[in-house]
């Protein structure tokens, strides 16, 4: 692997942050986004800490970049593929020293800080040849000190980054990020690659609608009657899902991402993960689906009641039902003259009168 053993050094207005960066959500930036936008959402993470224990300790040695050259505006620039946060953190920490526009946290956090210019002028980083050659590094070292604590869009654009850039297998990320199950990157991969065959495709999505919904996408793709709805076959190699809708179930895919995301003119279906078993079982029901693919905006509610799902939903509820009277009859004599708790009990025996008449067998028992 290409990464100099040689520590460099450079100063704060030498560097460039990563467009590319995986934790960077795709709908906040992209490979275009000025260095000012990158910014703006990476002052979203916790990087005031970061910027605290530099004025307390300054920036080690240990701590340097990690950095490429690469190409900018026609221009050949330091870019930071590993550190971001850090750099960051310095130009927050800069700019409130130099009185320019920043929130005002910033300016308590340097009051009466004598801040040393050494920390901007003499910033070690190490260079590197490729980003291919060192995204290996980069899992492995996030494994140890943070992807696990990733987002899982993010954790999935990483592993999408090491398939399809790199070329890496499945076994082989699994190997270099440290996950010991191989079916979760497949997952991952797969999750992520279907996103953005959504974006390319779908001409009403937006990948703003998919903003902390990517775990419902992802949960939902381990269910079989999904798989079978959008035609994907979960156990095949990266070059063959890489494109993981096939054009035959093209509009499988529009109704998938209208139903799980929404849009502009409809909420999303459901918005609980609660809800993805009783998905499953409406995917599995051709009443249930046809309702859902006629309906512009189509109630789970209903779809849920086509479905075999609507049977165990409804015994539930009688069961919560249930039990809620048993709590109340244990209170309940205290209230015998309150017309509130009567006038509940009322709508409670006619909603009864109604349910036995449902089931005559019931009735006959209970009416004897």
């Amino acid at each position: 692997m290409a990464i100099s053993s040689e520590l460099q050094y450079a100063t704060l207005n030498e560097f460039y942050l990563d467009a590319k960066n995986p934790r960077l959500s795709r709908h906040d930036v992209n490979a275009d986004s000025s260095q000012e936008e990158i910014l703006e959402v990476m002052n979203r993470w916790d990087i005031y800490e970061l910027a605290a224990s530099y004025l307390e300790n300054g920036f080690w040695t240990h701590e340097a970049l990690l950095v490429l050259k690469e190409e900018l505006n026609g221009q050949h620039r330091l870019v930071v593929v590993d550190g971001n946060r850090r750099l960051a953190a310095l130009i927050y920490l800069h700019r409130a020293m130099n009185g320019e526009k920043v929130s005002k946290k910033w300016y308590r956090l340097i009051r009466d800080t004598k801040i040393p210019q050494k920390i901007f002028n003499y910033i070690p980083y190490t260079l590197i040849d490729s980003r291919q050659e060192v995204e290996a590094f980069l899992g492995f070292h996030h494994n140890a000190t943070g992807i696990k604590h990733w987002f899982p869009e993010q954790k999935a654009q990483y592993i999408t980054q090491l398939i399809d850039e790199c070329g890496m297998k499945y076994e082989e990320v699994v190997r270099k990020i440290g996950n010991n199950v191989s079916h979760t990157i497949q997952e991952y991969y797969i999750s992520c690659r279907l996103l953005l065959q959504m974006e390319e495709c779908l001409e009403d999505f937006s990948l703003k609608d998919t903003e902390f919904r990517f775990g419902i996408l992802y949960l939902s793709l381990r269910i079989p009657s999904v798989q079978k709805y959008l035609g994907i076959d979960m156990s095949s190699d990266p070059q063959v899902v890489q494109i993981p809708v096939p054009k035959t179930h093209l509009n499988a895919l529009g109704n998938f991402a209208r139903w799980l995301f929404g849009n502009q003119q409809q909420a999303p279906l459901f918005t609980d993960s609660r809800c993805l078993d009783d998905f499953g079982m409406i995917l599995k029901s051709p009443e249930a689906t046809r309702y859902l693919e006629d309906n512009k905006n189509p109630r789970f509610d209903y779809a849920r009641q086509l479905s075999p799902a609507g049977e165990a939903y409804a015994a539930e509820l009688l069961r919560e039902a249930s039990a809620n009277i048993q709590n109340t009859l244990m209170s309940v004599h205290h209230y015998k003259n309150s017309q509130a708790v009567q006038s509940a009990a009322e709508r409670l025996a006619i909603n009864v009168k109604e349910l036995l008449d449902q089931y005559p067998n019931l009735r006959s028992k209970f009416l004897e």
